[in-house]
Formats: structure tokens, C-alpha cells, sequence
């Protein structure tokens, strides 16, 4: 039997009750197990970890969009992460290398139908783009909810793949992927200098000559009293936790600045993250049942 991880974002991280009504959507569809769920207030963000067979996937997949759309109004969120609606991105990843066409399947199927139900506008991104340009998430998502309402109507290049040709008032849109294994990792500075973040994100990422397969982004977390450079390991077999770190806490070094501690937002598969990683990258309260995919799958 194929299994499949998908690994939804939602654009609240502050009420508690959207938290358990989303999760209890997932909860109502045999056949899902959640692996996972994390918020963060100043990223005013969730991000739920589920696995199961393709079609039990979809399902809890549309049911969580479902849920998101009614309690998420877009027009009153505030928070530092870029979004393009209440459920903001949704991929399917697969668990085994030859799974991928069933996680480009799903991803279709469910943008189709997530479009055609529940009016959202649909963009495909990943291996299951419909067009090179959109292969990027950064590319479907430049300039987040507040461009995307003024472009969507009047520039063709931003015309959703399914779906209306216009935002839900309040949901918003969603991206839907496939793709592979990706870690989301951020390391908090013992500092509140946003520019300094955004300086080490800039160095780090790939599309300013940095670090292979990383994208990065710098935060201010007023919460937390701290700035956050905020990083995606889109190819963690190329670049791991151990580089990124290093490279990280070496240029806050250079500026007098220590690192806090560091904090995964949802899984990583077990070739990523270890007990000795952990201590590493100072990520707290290590339990491979919670960290580790493959151990929180076996629980």
C-alpha cells in the first residue's frame, strides 16, 4: 500500500480554537494519522504533519482547507510569514522515490476539486506545477495575499490553475504541491537586530549564491523579544542542519551575536536529524517520536 506525508500550513497560529477544529476535521477521516502539529504566534501560522494512503490524504486534506476557509478571514491576519490565503501552502511528499506521481495525482485531484467546491483559487507548484514558472513556491507566492488580489483579475500570468480568477474574500487562495523531503528549521538570535537576520538569510540561501537548496528568510519575533532567521532545506540530503547551522551562528558570531536556540516546525526524515544533530544546532527537547518522521510513523 502507498503512503503519503502532506504537510499543510495554515495562516493562524494565535487561536487556540481554530487549532483543535482544524485538527479535528483531520481526526474525522479514517485512515490518517497525524504526526504532528506545531503554532507560532508571531508567525501567526500552524503547520499540521499527516500520513496515509493517497485518497484518506486528500480527503483530511480537503476537509483542513474546508475548516481553514471558514474560520481564517485573511482581510484581519497579521504576522511575519508571507501567505496567499487561510490554508496558504498544502504539498504531498512521498516516502518512497517511486510515490511521487501518486503525490503529483493527489495534488491535482485535490487542487481540482478544492477549486471547484470551495471557490478558492488554485495554484499548482512543485513537481506538480503545470508550468515551469511555477515550479518555485516563492514565485506563486511573491507579494502574498494583499498583491495577489489586485493581479489575479488583471495580469494573465497570475491567473489561478483551478478554480475562480478571484480571491475568496476572506480565504484567500492556496498552493498545492508535490514535492520532496523538505526540513523547516529556525534559529533564534539572542539579538533584536532585524537587519542582521535578514543579512545572514540573504547569505545563506541559494538564490543569492549561498548554501544549496536553502531558502531563508529574517524575522522579527516580538513575542520571543528576539530575531529569527527563519530557513527551508529544500534539498536536506545536499545541505543539512549541521552546515546551516554552522554557517548561521558563524556570522552572528562575527557580530557579536550568540544563538538562542533553534526550533523545527513540523518533522525531518531520520537521515536529517539525530540525537547527536540535535545537541548540534541547539534544538531543545529532542524526542525522536516527535522530531524524527520515520519513529513518529512507527508509534
Amino acid at each position: 500500500m502507498t503512503t503519503i506525508e502532506c504537510v499543510p500550513n495554515f495562516s493562524d497560529g494565535r487561536d487556540p480554537s481554530v487549532g483543535v477544529a482544524i485538527r479535528g476535521a483531520l481526526a474525522g477521516v479514517p485512515g490518517v494519522k497525524l504526526l504532528g502539529w506545531h503554532s507560532d504566534a508571531d508567525h501567526n501560522r500552524s503547520v499540521a504533519t499527516f500520513v496515509g494512503e493517497p485518497r484518506a490524504v486528500s480527503e483530511a486534506a480537503f476537509a483542513a482547507i474546508a475548516c481553514a476557509a471558514e474560520l481564517i478571514d485573511l482581510t484581519r491576519h497579521q504576522g511575519v510569514h508571507p501567505r496567499l490565503g487561510a490554508t496558504d501552502v498544502c504539498p504531498f511528499v512521498p516516502l518512497a522515490p517511486l510515490d511521487m506521481a501518486a503525490c503529483v495525482s493527489t495534488a491535482h485531484v485535490l487542487g481540482e476539486r478544492v477549486g471547484s467546491e470551495l471557490g478558492l483559487p488554485v495554484y499548482f507548484y512543485g513537481e506538480a506545477a503545470r508550468t515551469e514558472e511555477r515550479r518555485e513556491l516563492p514565485a506563486v507566492r511573491r507579494g502574498g495575499f494583499e498583491a495577489l488580489r489586485v493581479e489575479i483579475e488583471g495580469d494573465a500570468s497570475r491567473r489561478p490553475d483551478e478554480g475562480p480568477a478571484r480571491l475568496h474574500p476572506r480565504a484567500g487562495a492556496i498552493a498545492i504541491g508535490a514535492r520532496g523531503y523538505l526540513v523547516a528549521f529556525n534559529v533564534n538570535l539572542e539579538s533584536k537586530d532585524l537587519a542582521l537576520a535578514r543579512a545572514i538569510a540573504r547569505a545563506i540561501r541559494e538564490a543569492d549564491g549561498g548554501l544549496p537548496g536553502i531558502r531563508a528568510l529574517g524575522f522579527e519575533l516580538a513575542r520571543a523579544g528576539c530575531v529569527q532567521v527563519s530557513v527551508n532545506l529544500c534539498a536536506p540530503e545536499r545541505t543539512g542542519l549541521l552546515a546551516v547551522f554552522a554557517a548561521i551562528e558563524r556570522m552572528a558570531r562575527e557580530h557579536g551575536v550568540g544563538v538562542r536556540a533553534s526550533e523545527l516546525v513540523g518533522l525531518a526524515p531520520r537521515f536529517a536529524l539525530d540525537a547527536r544533530i540535535a545537541r548540534a544546532v541547539k534544538l531543545p527537547d529532542f524526542e525522536p517520536r516527535r522530531h524524527v518522521l520515520e519513529d513518529a510513523i512507527g508509534a
